[in-house]
């Protein structure tokens, strides 16, 4: 099953770095967290990548085709299509490289790349900017035993700050330890069978709105709960959370979640 990253969104939270480059270039130690991302599908057995590309492509271009030539094999290049086998002493996969547009919808990424590559399958989607220990083979199995038309992971974000509990207008007590809520939310890595990609008919709709309810309404679209590492790359204290880490030598999108 290919899975397909969503690579071309603005970094706009990002500060100066996200002006520079496109978000999934962004580095966590020596590596873009793109890469870290691929690393952690290949632990499971995923080795074929579609990259929708859009903002600052040429710098995701680049450092594959530039930076990383020496480790590409059989080349091909068409029109807003580059294709190629990646190979390094962790792993071999193939990458297909789609420039999807500047100001298009995440739906219409989709959409846009699985036109351009004739595709007509079920597909793996995430984005660009998370990491996870997501079992990924399990969210697949979850997503055939209920005949689901998509799967989206279910996680539970952290606090970004401190949570205050207020009586009478004062405070009671105010929480700084960064627990997880009681909430789901979308994780970002879905299983998308090939009749729902058909729903997408537009490079402007957006996968989170119209597609996503349309399929709630349907009874068509299942949660994968996952309570393990979950964490997007949104803000530059995300960035140096990942950092911190990697410098640790804590890699926990890793080890598989249970």
């Amino acid at each position: 099953m290919k899975a397909f990253i969503l690579c071309g969104g603005f970094g706009t939270r990002l500060d100066y770095e996200g002006q520079l480059k496109a978000k999934p270039m962004v580095r966590i130690g020596k590596k873009p967290i793109l890469i870290h991302l691929i690393e952690s599908f290949y632990e499971q057995n995923i080795k074929n990548f579609v990259l929708c590309l859009g903002y600052k492509s040429e710098t995701i271009i680049n450092y594959f085709i530039k930076e990383k030539k020496k480790n590409i094999r059989n080349l091909s290049k068409k029109k807003n299509h580059i294709s190629f086998k990646f190979i390094d002493k962790r792993m071999e996969i193939n990458i297909s490289l789609v420039f999807t547009g500047i100001k298009t919808g995440t739906g219409g990424r989709i959409f846009i790349a699985n036109k351009i590559l004739g595709l007509n399958e079920d597909i793996l989607m995430t984005y660009g900017d998370g990491l996870s220990n997501i079992n990924i083979r399990k969210l697949i199995n979850f997503h055939y035993s209920n005949k689901a038309y998509v799967t989206l992971s279910a996680v539970r974000p952290k606090h970004r700050y401190g949570v205050l509990r207020i009586k009478n207008n004062m405070v009671d007590q105010f929480d700084n330890s960064n627990r997880k809520v009681d909430v789901y939310v979308n994780g970002g890595f879905f299983v998308i069978s090939k009749n729902a990609v058909k729903k997408i008919k537009n490079k402007k709709i957006y996968w989170e709105n119209e597609p996503l309810n349309s399929f709630i309404k349907q009874k068509k679209l299942f949660a994968f709960k996952h309570d393990g590492f979950w964490k997007s790359l949104d803000t530059l204290k995300d960035k140096n959370d990942f950092n911190e880490m990697y410098k640790k030598k804590k890699k926990p999108w890793i080890k598989l979640g249970i």
